[in-house]
């Protein structure tokens, strides 16, 4: 059995924006917890370990570790801070209850910061802020600590304060004592409890009247000020002080925060799983050891070693390594032959750390099981069939290549590979066009598909060949119309007959295909609909007028003739093909484009150069902000097809400075010269007659 309990656990995932210092930050946690001897350099530390984060010098991998620190387990997630890679950092969430922002001293608010703060807090997690690299040339600290309170609320307060020109901090909290670089220490002491009795009305009754509270009487309305958003606490490190590197800044003072404010368990907001499609029938855990098992697997790591490494936080029950589990997969259905655990791991970076069981709140992994997913649960209960947590809100991959083997005879390896990288990151997409018959894979960003391609070379030895895809265009009508066709053929014996009727309407943007049947009298012999609505929905799937699959719209089928010995399947199934096709060239047929939503980071000085850009792209500007470090984001409305080869050009209007992020938006209809132009060149798969 472990040697602590639920409540000694601390989950914390470190997230924040590239070079923020996220992953010397846990090397400097774990080397003041005493996990390790000492501090590593870059390219040799504890969760940054894989051939790639090596190479390019960054985390892109989520990577968990853990100690031991007075008496609590505290298990860290270091997490990537390249928005490519948002993906990984967002799967990290289900498996805490705390998500630490780390926020550089030099750059202030970057994209990924805004972003996470808010993520965690549609989760509901607890969230604090920790200001790195303090003693950075031009750091300009309360600037920053301005600037966070303006961005994320006043609830936001310094829990510890620089000092010392920030080679020290100082306590406001358990001991509120000494100078501080900037503001009163005193000071930042009320304005903590002021933020947390406000929480508790008896705490409130006691501190109006006597003026102080006792620090034992703080930690749960603390906590529940953390659980419900009402308090982030700030505090300021130096993970890798420029001056003596193995006396880490304000790591002990952090340290002391998490294993006695932060929530453990059984402390913090529930998950609730939920059970089949029912949104409505939730299932909350309870962190009982002696209940049912409930795990989540919140990430997969393939090693061409030791197989695919799956890691789980257990939400309920004990597991132990003889456990036998079921694995319910929301999108693999339910497994109805357990799955026998063998070996059970602490994961300490690349190290794995064998253990003989998992109690409620922890996290652990087990290898080599190829029937477990991403996002499955583990459960040893027959009454808990498919049942998942509630989905992330991952962001839509819209940057695609194009790809073919380099070398003949490799197709079959190539697949293979690439579905062990679906498996691994979940904002990564490997797509079949069926009209362009292009293999495409899909990521976030040009960084995000360069490191895929390469982990493909590196790790299963297959190089590929890449070009731009085409664009993922849509098909949908904007008014209604109706369409006929009798399909009628002899060859000698027995002939083909179909005649059908229908009618096509639009719906609105976004609601996809229905299929109706209004026929009555018999018109069409019920057991016949099936291969109407089969011949309609081959052209959904193939399109009408340029070969893409169609949308948001409806077909509903109302009369037609059949013949008792000549009306087969094949019959209707052509008749509805182009008895459909028909309507639609009736029906004002459009081309549909994906639009992304931009959020582009550029210098000031670079900001009109950028917006008349975007808009030279058919772009609507939706609004701007400054940032702190004369730097501003551009928040913008793009059709893709302008915008899929972007990470360039923003290189050369900004000389390297800028960034930017995109999710899918919406889809718009394309300009109608564009459109002749796509039509023009389809050319239609003719039924045989």
């Amino acid at each position: 059995m472990a040697s602590y309990s639920t409540t000694d656990i601390r989950n914390i995932a470190l997230v924040g924006h590239a070079s923020s210092g996220k992953t010397t930050l846990t090397e400097a946690l774990m080397f003041k917890a005493g996990a390790i001897g000492a501090m590593g350099r870059a390219g040799d530390m504890l969760s940054d370990f894989t051939d790639e984060e090596k190479e390019h010098g960054h985390s892109l991998f989520n990577a968990v570790v853990h100690c031991d620190y007075q008496g609590r387990h505290i298990n860290l997630i270091d997490t990537p801070g390249a928005p490519d890679f948002i993906g990984q950092t967002i799967s990290a969430l289900p498996a805490v209850e705390t998500v630490a922002v780390v926020i550089s001293a030099q750059a202030g608010i970057e994209s990924l910061t805004r972003r996470m703060m808010d993520r965690a807090k549609d989760r509901n997690l607890c969230r604090m802020i920790v200001i790195n690299k303090i003693d950075a040339e031009g750091a300009d600290l309360p600037g920053l600590v301005a600037a966070i309170r303006e961005t994320f609320g006043n609830e936001c307060l310094p829990i510890t304060l620089p000092a010392n020109g920030g080679k020290a901090v100082v306590d406001c909290f358990f001991n509120p004592e000494g100078e501080s670089d900037f503001g009163s220490v005193e000071d930042a002491h009320t304005a903590i409890i002021d933020q947390v009795v406000e929480i508790d009305e008896k705490l409130m009754e006691i501190y109006l009247d006597q003026g102080e509270v006792k620090p034992e009487q703080l930690h749960e309305p603390f906590e529940r000020a953390l659980r419900e958003g009402h308090l982030v606490p700030i505090c300021f490190t130096s993970a890798h002080p420029h001056n003596n590197a193995d006396n880490p800044v304000g790591i002990e003072s952090l340290l002391d925060v998490l294993v006695k404010l932060a929530p453990n368990p059984k402390e913090g907001n529930p998950r609730p799983f939920i059970k089949g499609d029912d949104a409505e029938h939730e299932i909350h855990a309870d962190a009982d050891p002696d209940n049912h098992v409930l795990a989540h697997v919140f990430n997969v790591r393939v090693d061409p070693f030791a197989g695919k490494l799956c890691m789980f936080r257990v939400h309920q029950g004990t597991i132990g390594k003889d456990s036998q589990l079921f694995i319910g997969d929301p999108d693999e259905g339910e497994s109805r032959k357990p799955v026998k655990i063998g070996h059970l791991f602490k994961l300490q970076g690349k190290k794995h750390v064998e253990i003989d069981s998992a109690i409620p709140g922890d996290i652990a992994a087990v290898a080599k099981f190829d029937q477990i997913h991403r996002d499955g649960v583990l459960h040893d209960s027959h009454d808990e069939d498919s049942i998942h947590l509630k989905p992330l809100p991952y962001p839509v991959p819209m940057v695609g290549l194009a790809i073919t083997a380099k070398r003949r005879g490799e197709e079959q390896k190539i697949a293979d590979a690439l579905t062990k990288l679906q498996e691994e990151d979940p904002t990564f997409k490997v797509t079949r066009d069926a009209t362009t018959h292009e293999t495409v894979i899909h990521g976030v960003g040009d960084l995000h598909l360069r490191i895929m391609l390469e982990k493909l070379k590196h790790r299963d030895n297959v190089e590929v060949d890449t070009k731009q895809p085409k664009i993922a265009y849509r098909e949908t009508i904007q008014a209604k119309a109706e369409g006929h066709h009798r399909h009628k053929k002899q060859t000698g014996g027995a002939g083909q007959f179909g005649e059908v009727y229908l009618r096509v309407e639009p719906l609105e943007r976004g609601a996809g295909f229905e299929f109706a049947n209004d026929t009555f009298g018999g018109s069409i012999p019920h057991q016949l609909i099936p291969a109407v609505e089969k011949g309609v929905r081959q052209v959904v799937r193939e399109g009408a007028i340029a070969g893409y699959p169609m949308q948001d719209l409806k077909v509903s089928v109302y009369d037609g003739k059949h013949h008792p010995v000549d009306s087969k399947e094949i019959a209707f199934v052509t008749a509805a093909r182009r008895a459909f096709i028909d309507a639609v060239n009736k029906a004002r047929p459009a081309l549909l484009e994906p639009v992304v939503d931009m959020e582009v980071t550029v210098p000031n000085n670079a900001m009109g150069d950028v917006t008349g850009d975007l808009s030279g792209k058919r772009g609507r500007i939706q609004g701007t902000d400054m940032l702190p470090g004369d730097m501003a984001i551009i928040r913008a409305i793009v059709p893709l097809a302008e915008v899929s080869n972007y990470q360039g050009q923003l290189k050369s209007v900004t000389g390297g400075q800028g960034t930017y992020t995109m999710d899918l938006s919406h889809y718009d209809p394309v300009p109608s010269h564009v459109q002749q132009q796509i039509v023009a060149e389809f050319k239609p798969k003719h039924d045989d007659e």
